[in-house]
């Protein structure tokens, strides 16, 4: 599976936030939820934000978003591009719509750091804990969203969060029948609706639900070859039990993702030796110009059919990256509960499951004959998936009678995840200035990682989504495939937190104890660090013959193994805040961040020694800043400063589908964010921020057994120096017209912050990545003064209004002045028009 991501569960009870008079900013459980939703944090402030936009009074740097805001985006959005609106966040899309994925980054963290959660439920993927934004959940159906930037929460049920969070939360039935239809066209031929019912209260005890649907389609925007498609099917709910804020929530979530890859391009220059030009292959080179971007385009093309008697070699058509697909298919289970046992203690408890089947990566020129070894060294004929290339050990795959031939086959990177969980709290009211919470998480990855084959059309697109639904086999009935491992990632946590009041003082304390388990079975053999194997599936007599023949060279490999890896880490959380005056309040907050290797990482330490690979990444992450808020404006300034221990980086090369891995070791990262936002009267608003990044790693990496790469001092690769932005939005009658601009600082190449060279030393890109600056529209028509209703509108958005040319998402290239990315292209000018209508 590539860059996107999902999955769910919480629900939280309006009755509480009413009874309390304010709403403050949403935790991603209903324990963190109840916990942070009581007058001993809140102490009687109404903060209602400014135009979608909340700054709350906690311990933590969060901001909020509320559907006021997001509702003004492309209907159909990822929720990971809306937050880019935020200081600290920057995400680069892959296109204007939302659902080809994209990049996320938080204060510089990395999406396998931040810990992302929906409804309360863990959304990383629990492998290599990536986030695929374009699988998230309908941003109409999104109350709102909170993001802790440079912390997790004391409950987080998370192996992989080092720093950040961001956690969104459905919305609660209404209590009056409704329905609600949105319907969008746009550029590359948009079309998506989107549609939802609200029962309404249905019994007197206020039983009530919501269903919704959304189909999503359009072309992708870059090559001119392959479609978007995804689907997508919500449900919820909700029983109010008596009225005191208890209550049960059962919510139900389903996505199909039908898309073609989105390409990314080698990040080098025309200066690159024999390149082919704008295009995704390995020779191909990334766009100079926006004249380039918008001429790159692939011809449709037509495989040539077999010859029998003559040895077919693989047709080309079909092998680039615009041809392939990258489906998913999720959908999870998710309850959420509140039960007040006595006046001073209240039990909640949120249990879910979630299933993901997803694949990413290309196609692999297949023999339909034998492997028989070398002239100089050679084998007894042996079929398998063997040293990268598949051998049928004779199966006639193209159908010309012969068994002479190389032939192009899907090959994707298949991954299975069955996912149970459960996030339970106690808290138990000390008294009316003071409370405590004990929390316990339990979650279950159960992680397959197959690469079953599967046929291409002779128009150059797999006859499957899915190969491992009817997979080949070879000449002896054994599915060959290019990885085959089963993972099992266990989380058990117990946590407790303090929450007292001491006058303008606020104290919240917390300790999270956390376990965790890996259990990692590899089936086939291991024949390179970076993680190259050679499968046999069942054929154990084939695989024998090949272990035997891989000894007679003397070639390193391990065979197919069980491990199991256990981390058990005590994470602190602190934090207060203090009423300096009636409108400032002074923050500042500690706590420490964990992350244990990924499956990938881990799976590669199987050839070598596992010690380095297996270390955590820990965090020391420190937040100290002041806020202010009064009934036209709130700001908020701090600074902050993270400590890495064992910061791991990587690279990955869609190519050969592997990542190679470096430990930096102890790494420095500082900053400061800054937001302002004004409304002086209900007509017209305005926000600005603006974040500052520096990291600096401590030490020269060790690349070798006496070698070390020039790191000292230098800045991560692939982070922005800095994000500054901001939005106006102004009424005028029924018309109402929002404009947001975005500048993201320059990012570097790699970790050495040199150029990037050939081996001959040609240089084939500068040290950075420029910096770019976006614009966003968006314009709304209410047709109430048509009589058609107060909530029934137009709606225009252009995203990119300016037509920026600018380097999307990347992984930086390690410690290597001679290793070349591959870029995303970032998504062009994409206009779209929307009619909502709503009773």
């Amino acid at each position: 599976m590539q860059k996107y991501r999902l999955l769910a569960a919480t629900a939280a009870s309006a009755a509480v936030a009413c009874a309390l008079g304010s709403a403050p900013a949403r935790a991603q459980s209903t324990g963190s939820l109840d916990f942070e939703n009581s007058e001993i944090v809140v102490t009687g402030k109404v903060d209602n934000g400014i135009a979608g936009l909340k700054i709350p009074d906690t311990p933590k740097a969060k901001q909020v978003m509320t559907q006021e805001l997001i509702a003004r985006q492309t209907p159909g959005q990822s929720v990971d591009d809306i937050i880019n609106m935020m200081p600290g966040v920057s995400f680069q899309n892959n296109d204007g719509y939302g659902s080809s994925g994209g990049t996320l980054m938080i204060r510089g963290f990395d999406d396998s750091r931040i810990s992302q959660t929906f409804d309360g439920i863990p959304l990383n993927d629990t492998g290599n804990y990536a986030i695929y934004s374009n699988q998230m959940l309908d941003p109409e159906l999104i109350e709102q969203v909170n993001v802790n930037l440079g912390t997790t929460d004391v409950d987080s049920p998370t192996a992989s969060a080092s720093g950040s969070t961001v956690n969104y939360r459905s919305i609660v039935p209404d209590h009056e029948f409704g329905a609600r239809m949105v319907g969008t066209l746009g550029d590359y031929n948009k079309m998506r609706i989107f549609g939802m019912i609200n029962t309404g209260d249905l019994n007197s005890s206020g039983t009530r639900a919501w269903f919704a649907a959304s189909k999503d389609t359009y072309d992708v925007a870059y090559g001119g070859v392959g479609k978007i498609d995804k689907t997508q099917l919500n449900a919820k709910i909700y029983q109010p039990l008596g009225d005191n804020g208890d209550f049960i929530s059962l919510a139900g979530h389903y996505n199909v993702n039908h898309n073609n890859y989105y390409p990314s391009v080698r990040l080098v220059t025309d200066a690159y030796p024999n390149n082919t030009g704008v295009n995704s292959s390995s020779s191909g080179r990334f766009p100079t110009s926006k004249a380039e971007r918008d001429d790159y385009s692939l011809d449709n093309c037509t495989a040539a059919a077999g010859v029998t008697g003559v040895a077919d070699a693989a047709t080309t058509c079909g092998s680039s990256w615009e041809w392939r697909y990258n489906p998913s298919r999720t959908w999870n289970i998710r309850m959420n509960s509140k039960f007040t046992l006595s006046d001073r203690l209240t039990l909640t408890v949120d249990p879910y499951i979630q299933y993901t089947s997803a694949n990413g990566g290309g196609t692999v020129s297949a023999k339909e004959g034998s492997y028989t070894g070398t002239t100089a060294n050679p084998v007894s004929a042996i079929s398998g998936y063997i040293g990268g290339t598949p051998y049928f050990g004779g199966v006639d795959l193209n159908g010309d009678g012969d068994t002479l031939d190389t032939v192009l086959l899907s090959a994707p990177s298949q991954t299975e995840t069955w996912r149970l969980g459960v996030l339970a709290s106690l808290i138990y009211d000390l008294s009316d200035t003071q409370r405590f919470r004990v929390s316990y998480a339990w979650d279950r990855g159960r992680h397959r990682q197959t690469g079953e084959l599967g046929y291409v059309n002779s128009n150059g697109f797999a006859s499957s989504y899915f190969n491992n639904d009817n997979p080949l086999v070879d000449a002896d009935g054994n599915v060959l495939q290019k990885r085959d491992r089963l993972s099992y990632a266990i989380l058990h946590q117990i946590s407790g937190e303090y929450s007292g009041e001491f006058g303008a003082l606020k104290i919240n304390a917390g300790l999270a104890l956390k376990n965790l388990r890996r259990n990692l079975t590899q089936n086939c053999l291991t024949t390179s660090a970076s993680g190259s194997v050679t499968c046999f599936g069942s054929n154990a007599e084939d695989q024998a013959t090949y272990e035997a023949y891989l000894a007679s060279l003397g070639t390193t490999y391990t065979g197919a193994m069980h491990k199991t890896f256990s981390y058990t880490r005590a994470l602190p959380n602190i934090g207060a805040t203090f009423d300096v005056a009636p409108a400032v309040t002074a923050f500042a907050n500690y706590s420490k961040g964990l992350q244990v290797p990924g499956t990938d990482n881990l799976y590669n330490s199987f050839y070598y020694d596992g010690d380095s690979a297996a270390k955590p990444e820990t965090t020391d992450n420190f937040d100290l800043g002041v806020r202010y808020h009064s009934g036209i404006l709130q700001g908020s300034l701090g600074g902050w400063y993270t400590l890495f221990s064992n910061r791991l980086s990587s690279a990955y090369d869609p190519d050969t589908q592997t990542s190679i891995y470096t430990n930096l070791g102890k790494v420095e990262r500082y900053g400061i964010d800054a937001s302002l936002a004004v409304q002086p009267d209900s007509h017209f608003s305005a926000s600005i921020f603006y974040s500052y990044l520096w990291s600096k790693i401590k030490d020269d990496v060790q690349t070798g057994a006496s070698t070390y790469a020039d790191t000292s001092g230098n800045m991560e690769g692939a982070i922005p120096h800095y994000t500054l932005g901001g939005r106006v939005q102004g009424e005028f009658g029924p018309l109402s017209v929002g404009v947001e601009a975005k500048r993201t600082g320059a990012r570097y190449y790699n970790d050495l912050n040199t150029p990037v060279y050939t081996t001959a030393g040609v240089e084939v890109y500068g040290a950075k990545v420029p910096a770019y600056t976006t614009v966003n529209l968006d314009a709304r028509l209410n047709a109430g003064f048509l009589g058609m209703g107060e909530k029934t509108y137009l709606q225009f958005n252009v995203t990119n209004l300016f037509d920026k040319f600018y380097v999307g998402g990347f992984d930086d290239a390690g410690v290597s002045n001679t290793s070349a990315v591959y870029a995303y292209i970032g998504a062009p000018r994409t206009i779209s028009g929307s009619i909502n209508m709503q009773f």
